[in-house]
């Protein structure tokens, strides 16, 4: 099986446990919300913890129109997410999985650093080319800018 990752990096002005929450408890309806392009919606089967399914179904700014993604593992004290994405049109036919590490890690100026690591596992030796990779960074950069935008539009958000 052809493995591939990619990572990016990008930096916050909130602070990385409400950074964190946000991203563990409220994703799931702010998205829809501040990228609808990209999300049209999010629907969750649990609590939100590990063994948590979500549904995404995506907008006209993307080439595909669905995923599941399954919670494996939630580190509230070390501020990191593990999720996989296991069915859905997204993965393409050259794909079994993908998986998913984020991680928050708070910066001396009270804001955040949001680390997302995305590791394509292929079938055979299929595997995603480049511009799939760039994409999907710039994917996260955008939905992440999106988001930081609308949280800071709406304070009640």
């Amino acid at each position: 099986m052809a493995v591939v990752s990619t990572e990016v990096e990008i930096s916050n002005p909130l602070p990385a446990d409400q950074l964190f929450n946000l991203i563990t408890h409220n994703f799931h309806s702010l998205a829809p919300k501040a990228a609808p392009q990209i999300y049209k919606s999010i629907t969750i089967e649990g609590d939100g913890g590990v063994g948590t399914i979500q549904t995404h179904i995506y907008g006209d700014g993307v080439p595909y129109t669905t995923s599941k993604q399954k919670i494996d593992a939630v580190d509230v004290t070390n501020f990191c997410l593990d999720f996989t994405v296991f069915e859905g049109d997204m993965l393409s036919d050259y794909l079994d999985s993908i998986t998913h590490r984020v991680k928050i890690t708070p910066t001396a100026d009270g804001g955040a650093v949001y680390k997302h690591t995305t590791t394509f596992n292929g079938k055979g030796e299929k595997k995603p080319t480049e511009e799939v990779l760039n994409q999907t960074n710039e994917g996260y950069k955008k939905v992440f800018k999106a988001i930081e935008d609308y949280i800071l539009a709406n304070a009640d958000a």
